[in-house]
């Protein structure tokens, strides 16, 4: 964490070396994702509740899915602009410094923009939490701590994943978005909204269900298990496989020809 935090600080003087455009491009990040709320306002205003789901309710969806994603996004940056280490032969460099390549990789981007984003999921999270009369117990706090933990855990996987294929591909896939950008999306709404087969694909092959639908109904107690605790948990491993998959790619790679 330390060395980590040394990679980040480098890549945070260097960013506000242009303040003004930092700044921007943080309030571009806060607003891009507010008209997104706005409509789900407007939405619920309309017709008042969804299957069954009052706007608070979504919110609270709305906000989990917006931090993970915004966390995911932030710290994770090295991961998701992977290709262009791979395309410039950085990555070649990478190897032969005596220091772990997932830690090189990590500190390679950090992008505090992206904070516009979290800042959204937070006002997001506070309106949710005014709206509702949630019967907290001790279970239920740690449970939404978690879903927070494995919604990044998540996001992350999916960008290393996608950042394993550049081993190949050189170039990174757009498919990933479909995923990333495209599951956020999916996920800010409860999956009962969704059908069986659509429900099924993001429950046992990308497990949003995880830190979705599993542990916010248990928080709602709207029906849910209080083992739903392991719901998270469930989905903070799965960032394991997906790194020991990216090794191999990193064993297996034979440079790019840059």
């Amino acid at each position: 964490m330390k060395m980590w935090l040394r990679y980040v600080g480098i890549i945070l003087r260097s960013q506000m070396q242009y303040r003004l455009s930092s700044i921007l491009l943080f309030v571009a990040q806060f607003l891009s994702t507010l008209t997104v709320f706005l409509g789900s306002w407007l939405l619920f205003r309309r017709f008042g509740t969804i299957a069954g789901w009052t706007f608070h309710e979504v919110a609270l969806f709305f906000s989990v899915m917006l931090i993970s994603f915004a966390m995911a996004e932030m710290t994770l940056r090295g991961f998701d602009t992977f290709s262009s280490l791979i395309r410039n032969g950085t990555f070649d460099r990478l190897m032969l410094r005596p220091r772990p390549l997932e830690l090189q990789v990590l500190g390679s981007e950090f992008d505090w923009t992206r904070m516009g984003k979290l800042l959204q999921g937070v006002v997001a999270l506070v309106i949710a939490l005014r709206g509702l009369d949630i019967p907290w117990t001790f279970g239920r706090v740690v449970t939404l701590v978690l879903t927070f933990a494995g919604g990044v855990s998540i996001f992350g996987g999916i960008m290393i994943l996608n950042s394993t294929l550049c081993f190949w591909t050189i170039q990174g896939l757009e498919f990933a978005n479909v995923l990333t950008d495209g599951g956020r999306q999916m996920a800010q709404y409860p999956m009962t909204i969704y059908r069986d087969w659509f429900r099924q694909i993001f429950t046992y092959i990308v497990p949003f269900a995880l830190i979705n639908h599993i542990p916010l109904r248990y928080v709602l107690a709207r029906g849910g298990s209080p083992l739903a605790i392991f719901a998270p948990l469930g989905a903070i491993l799965f960032v394991v496989p997906c790194l020991l998959v990216w090794r191999q790619g990193a064993r297996h790679y034979k440079s790019a020809g840059s």
